[in-house]
């Protein structure tokens, strides 16, 4: 099946085009020749695939792979990976930074054969930069560029529904769920191998998996959606979610950096390790905290920038070239602005604040200035109000870079002058006092105050008249012809620095790679710095790395945050290896999902490099984190709250493992009681079996009591005190143990105030219930009497027979031994029954629901 690999021992780039399809070698570059291998060499001994399975790399495969990414500043990068010869395919989905780095290290771990891009990113079209990078640092892969419409996530669903195996379906779409990028390289890829190599595979017959970015904890959308983790589940816009909690950062590229972050938390220890030391050195460091949060306040949107710097249009207009000034005055205070932060961080030790301070050293900034001070004016600043910024523009380029330009600001100069002149005149003329006013849609305009005219009429010189706030806005006829002769040489002026510019834009372009690290350490310095400023006034605590959970007193970030008039009750959390499957049960509005939620959250903080709302807490590192905590139906998949439910827990028992972390919240509800518990108790089991970290809350109190011995098990509740038979008091406290058997939903009935006949019939009912419950221990005991009585008087009752029957010698002496085995085989059988329910009347357990769920042979 599989076809020989291109060669790229070829120095240029050869170009074929063929039904859509635009095949380009990736030639090496510069002094890469020799490391350039031919196609089909055989394999290279000492190399291996770093990928962990069959997809990864190796001449002896053909792997197919395409990958697009997102419109935006930093891009999200989508890949797929279908490899021929062996039929796996990976699907994933990355925040990547300006360099690709991430994109660049998943290929290299794949190593492609056949790379496929978006048609309109690379050639005949100019190149985009991923296509760029993807061609200068990938050596003996072949792109390819497809036509865009073969980039559909529609067809990318249907073909993981139709080759997908069938046991592995749901969790992939539950996977995939909100990766887009990745769903369409999908589609792109299977859709070449179709029409470009003839080859297609058989229904169910492609092992498809997800997989997360290399080095970051996996979280999947359900999970961020539940945790709240980006935006707030009812109020998309409101900041009560753990991003708008931290996200004290005064950049967008600190804040785009944090969201990246709290996607992908790190697991990598030493990353976190430098970024504790960080903030902790920052926020024992008033001066130097105070000075870097003023110098980030002078930075914009430096990633757009610098984004646009690298963007030529094929045919540019009057509007690129006021664009283009723009930018170099931004950049001029951006670079300008870069050595304060410089100056800020002097006298930093830890390792992270020295590496970023180096990234703002002089000579990495100072060939930029230098080229922008050889053309624009020192003074010249970015401007916000429109007349400031159209000066701005007239006035960047240095005087004596260009006789003609000089020539043209100086017309500029003298119209402006006579607009001015003109409104002094009609001041004079007409007893009025009109201010001279500017914007981008009138260009020059007069204001006066409507008392000018008092008792007296508008005089007719004035048009365009229209009243606000007190005041007549208006023109002359001569202002705007004024106007148009200052657009005029307002234009030519751009047009004449137009070519000054775009040179220096050509020079500076050289030194983009060091300005975008200056920008990523401006935004790694900001999200530090926000850690501090929320650690600092939130009375955070700097976590330490281990292989277990403790957290003293930890709190919910996000509701201690919101309800600052409540004083939150903190709570400890203690989970190893045999305290990793914690039962959490209470009654409603205890605060099981707070608790069990605030430790997923503290997690995520922890891995993400910041302090944590505790008194001291240390974490292992999660690789996955799941969360099933939602009961919303899910309309898009025309599912109900229990196949919901199942979907995603179905999605967990999958690909949770030893290093994971999952939260539990109410499994089972969604359908009866009886299947519900059942369903329950299986997958707690599956979970415990897993041996990652559980948070298990729930209202089955059964499953609480059946579990209890299973090794790694614990069993905790949330206190609430009803000392008061008329109140119940939410302690929010976790204490050891399950709840005992308490009418919990009748106090809370009592307490939300229902009418008194409805509480009377729920309290007699309840009553009701108790008293049957009780009287069928009873009878089982009773039941239990009558028959060993009945057996006794069956067993008197065969004896006489026996007695009176032909049988005699060896003959009656082996059927009366098999009567005795049988009746000792059915007095026992009475008597465990009798113990069953007697250990169900000292602590509620069901052995025998256990022994039916689990099998005899796994009861401990």
């Amino acid at each position: 099946m599989s076809t020989p690999r291109p060669s790229t021992s070829n120095s240029y780039a050869s170009t074929s085009y063929q039904n859509g399809y635009t095949t380009s070698n990736s030639a090496p570059y510069g002094t890469r020749p020799s490391t350039a291998r031919p196609g089909t060499a055989p394999p290279s001994t000492g190399r291996r695939s770093r990928a962990g399975s069959a997809i990864g790399g190796g001449e002896s495969q053909q792997i197919i792979c395409a990958i697009s990414e997102g419109r935006g500043i930093t891009p999200t990068v989508g890949l797929a990976f279908v490899n021929i010869s062996t039929g796996e395919a990976v699907l994933s989905q990355i925040c990547d930074n300006q360099f690709y780095a991430r994109t660049l290290q998943k290929l290299t771990v794949f190593d492609p054969t056949e790379i496929l891009i978006v048609s309109t990113a690379g050639p005949p079209n100019p190149k985009s930069n991923m296509y760029q990078v993807v061609e200068e640092n990938i050596i003996g892969a072949r792109l390819v560029t497809v036509d865009r419409r073969y980039w559909s996530e529609t067809s990318g669903l249907e073909f993981i529904q139709q080759l997908a195996f069938a046991e592995d379906l749901e969790a992939i779409k539950v996977a995939i769920g909100g990766n887009y990028f990745a769903t369409c390289c999908f589609a792109a890829t299977l859709k070449y191998i179709e029409l470009k190599m003839s080859l297609t595979f058989a229904f169910r017959s492609l092992r498809i998996k997800y997989q997360p970015s290399e080095g970051s904890m996996m979280i999947d959308l359900s999970t961020i959606q539940s945790l709240e983790l980006i935006q707030n589940i009812h109020n998309p816009k409101s900041k009560e979610c753990l991003f708008g909690l931290m996200n004290e950062t005064l950049t967008p590229m600190g804040s785009r950096l944090l969201r990246s972050n709290l996607l992908q938390p790190s697991t990598n220890p030493q990353v976190l390790i430098l970024r504790y030391e960080a903030v902790e050195e920052l926020s024992s460091k008033d001066d130097m905290f105070y000075q870097t949060r003023q110098a980030l306040k002078d930075f914009h949107d430096i990633e757009k920038l610098l984004t646009s710097l690298i963007i030529i249009p094929t045919q540019p207009d009057i509007q690129h070239s006021e664009q283009a000034i723009n930018h170099v005055i931004r950049l001029k205070n951006f670079v300008e602005s870069a050595p304060k932060l410089f100056e800020a961080l002097a006298g930093s030790h830890s390792d992270l604040l020295c590496n970023i301070r180096g990234n703002f050293r002089p000579e990495r900034i100072d060939p930029a200035i230098q080229l922008i001070k050889e053309v624009i004016n020192e003074d010249v600043k970015h401007q916000k109000a429109p007349l400031d910024l159209r000066n701005q523009r007239t006035y960047a380029v240095k005087t004596g870079v260009s006789g003609l330009l000089d020539v043209a600001r100086q017309t500029f100069k003298e119209a402006t002058a006579d607009v001015h002149q003109h409104a002094t005149e009609i001041n004079e003329q007409y007893e009025m006092q009109a201010e001279t006013r500017y914007d981008n849609a009138r260009r020059y305009y007069l204001r006066i105050s409507e008392t000018d005219f008092d008792g007296r009429e508008l005089p007719d010189i004035l048009v365009n008249r229209y009243r606000k706030k007190g005041f007549i806005e208006c023109q002359t006829l001569d202002l705007m012809k004024l106007n148009q002769r200052i657009q005029d040489s307002h234009l030519e002026v751009i047009l004449m620095s137009d070519q000054t510019v775009q040179e220096l834009l050509d020079n500076i372009r050289g030194e983009i790679p060091s300005l975008f690290r200056v920008c990523e350490s401006i935004a790694m310095l900001d999200m530090i710095a926000a850690f501090v400023q929320l650690a600092t006034t939130s009375d955070f605590v700097k976590p330490e790395i281990s292989d277990c959970i403790v957290i003293q007193s930890g709190r919910h970030p996000v509701r201690e945050k919101v309800h600052k008039e409540n004083k939150f009750v903190p709570n400890d959390v203690y989970a190893t290896e045999q305290t990793r499957f914690q039962i959490i049960t209470g009654c409603n509005m205890s605060g099981k999902s707070t608790y069990i939620r605030s430790t997923a959250l503290m997690c995520v903080m922890a891995q993400v490099g910041s302090f944590v709302p505790a008194q001291y807490a240390c974490f292992p590192m999660i690789r996955q984190l799941f969360a099933r905590v939602s009961m919303d139906d899910s309309i898009e998949a025309n599912v109900s709250t229990f196949a919901s439910e199942m979907r995603e827990t179905a999605y967990i028992l999958r690909n949770i493992d030893k290093h994971s972390l999952a939260i539990i919240d109410e499994l089972g509800r969604g359908t009866s009681t009886r299947d519900g518990l059942a369903i329950a108790l299986s997958i707690a089991e599956a979970l415990v079996q897993s041996k990652a970290l559980i948070w298990f809350a729930t209202h089955f109190r059964e499953l609480a009591q059946i579990m209890k011995d299973r090794p790694g098990v614990v069993n905790l509740h949330l206190a609430v005190d009803m000392s008061d038979a008329n109140t119940m008091t939410m302690l929010y406290k976790v204490k050891n143990y399950f709840v005992k058997e308490e009418h919990y939903g009748l106090a809370l009935a009592r307490v939300v105030d229902l009418p008194p006949q409805v509480l009377e019939v729920a309290e007699s009912v309840s009553r009701a219930l108790d008293a049957q419950v009780e009287a069928k221990k009873k009878s089982s005991k009773a039941c239990a009497t009558a028959k060993r009585r009945k057996l006794v008087l069956s067993l008197r009752e065969t004896l006489q027979q026996a007695f009176d029957s032909p049988m005699d010698g060896k003959v009656l002496l082996s059927w009366l031994r098999k009567l005795q085995d049988e009746f000792v085989r059915r007095m026992e059988q009475i008597e465990n029954d009798v113990g069953s329910s007697d250990v169900e009347d000292e602590d509620g357990s069901e052995e025998e629901t256990r022994d039916t769920v689990m099998g005899d042979d796994e009861v401990p």
